[in-house]
């Protein structure tokens, strides 16, 4: 059978027995009654009815003691259970404070842009150098792997060192969401004791000083009835009071397994990243650095090809011009027909401008020995003249 939290009831929150309880066996479940006919909102735990007998009996018990006349017990009602609350909620904050789940989204990203960002440069065209470019870009394409592994190892050291500070981190939030139960508990026993004694104060001692004041018509008698009732609702207020504290716990509880819920779900996520992402990544390396030798001796073996396809080509067609010049000079005479016809052209006007020359000279000669003999004559008679 299932133990139940009893907590120890005090008035005074100095106690080493504030905040502590016990534990009872919890009492057999009652038989399921009969589900209303229409739907309703749940009632609030606020109810002695949901208490165990053996709850019920300490409510009641310290009930009974509860003094509210004396102005630090009100002050003090319920303190403990309050403290315990706020050191709870700053404990939760804490664990807020001290985790960086952005620090691990960081450290995924990182993962991610370490498995994305190596890119081997695309190769130049061209033969020249090809064997040594591939050797070296062969040689390159491993360095880059092989310092991606290593940035990925450091990775994985720190994801593994937030997986396991996560794990505990939900281990206490366990812990923390069963202690403010507790707390929540002790609060709700606070407030139904307070409520209950404060009824039976206003149902017989208010009432029994309303009547003496009534009765009486004495100032004494009533100051006394409005002390009372002012001490009705301070006490009321601080019941108040650790109705919100306890409403703050009840809100504590959700938000604990939101915030254990979100560490569950990282660490779900770095496991995730550790067994599955990093070895497919790791064989896919090993595929890419198979797949790049085969590519290399592929490419090799078709820039080999080429070039021979290329050299074929063009002895062909270096052999095709060859072979037509040949038979074309093969083929023409040692003296083109153009050039002997330029040549007995122009031989033919060598001779007829010689003819000129020649005809002309003739003439010219001709003329001068009949100029010659003219002027021998005059020379003649003159120099008979000269005589006579």
């Amino acid at each position: 059978m299932a133990d139940e939290f009893i907590p120890e009831l005090t008035l005074n929150p100095n106690s080493p027995l504030a905040g502590q309880g016990q534990a009872a066996a919890a009492p057999a479940p009652a038989a399921a009654s009969t589900p209303p006919a229409e739907a309703h909102l749940p009632e609030s735990d606020l109810d002695e009815a949901k208490l165990s007998p053996a709850q019920r009996k300490a409510v009641e018990d310290f009930a009974r003691t509860i003094d509210i006349t004396d102005s630090n017990v009100v002050l003090q009602y319920g303190a403990a259970a309050q403290k315990n609350v706020s050191e709870f909620s700053e404990n939760t904050l804490q664990q807020i404070r001290t985790k960086d789940l952005g620090q691990i989204g960081e450290t995924l990203a990182d993962l991610v842009r370490q498995l994305q960002e190596f890119d081997p440069e695309e190769e130049k065209k061209g033969f020249a150098g090809f064997f040594r470019r591939k050797k070296n870009q062969l040689a390159a394409l491993k360095a880059g792997y092989a310092k991606a592994s290593a940035n990925v190892d450091q990775i994985v050291e720190n994801l593994q060192a937030h997986q396991i500070t996560l794990m505990k981190d939900v281990a206490n939030l366990d812990q923390m969401f069963e202690l403010n139960a507790k707390y929540q508990q002790e609060l709700t026993m606070y407030i139904l004791a307070g409520k209950q004694r404060l009824a039976q104060i206003q149902r017989e001692d208010l009432a029994q000083l309303q009547q003496q004041a009534a009765a009486s018509g004495t100032q004494a008698d009533a100051q006394a009835y409005n002390d009372m009732v002012s001490l009705c609702n301070r006490f009321e207020k601080k019941l108040h009071d650790l109705e919100l504290t306890r409403m703050i716990s009840l809100q504590m509880g959700p938000q604990t397994r939101m915030l254990q819920n979100n560490d569950t779900l990282m660490i779900e996520k770095i496991q995730s990243s550790l067994v599955n992402t990093i070895p497919l990544w790791k064989s896919q390396m090993v595929l890419a650095l198979g797949l790049e030798h085969a590519r290399q001796a592929t490419a090799a073996q078709n820039a080999v090809t080429e070039m021979t396809n290329n050299l074929l080509r063009q002895n062909a067609d270096l052999l095709k011009t060859g072979t037509i010049d040949t038979a074309r000079e093969a083929e023409r005479s040692i003296v083109d027909l153009e050039t002997l016809r330029h040549t007995n052209q122009q031989l033919m006007e060598s001779l007829d401008e010689v003819l000129r020359i020649q005809t002309e000279g003739t003439q010219k000669r001709r003329e001068a020995e009949a100029e010659l003999g003219r002027i021998e004559g005059e020379l003649k008679q003159k120099l008979l003249a000269l005589r006579t």
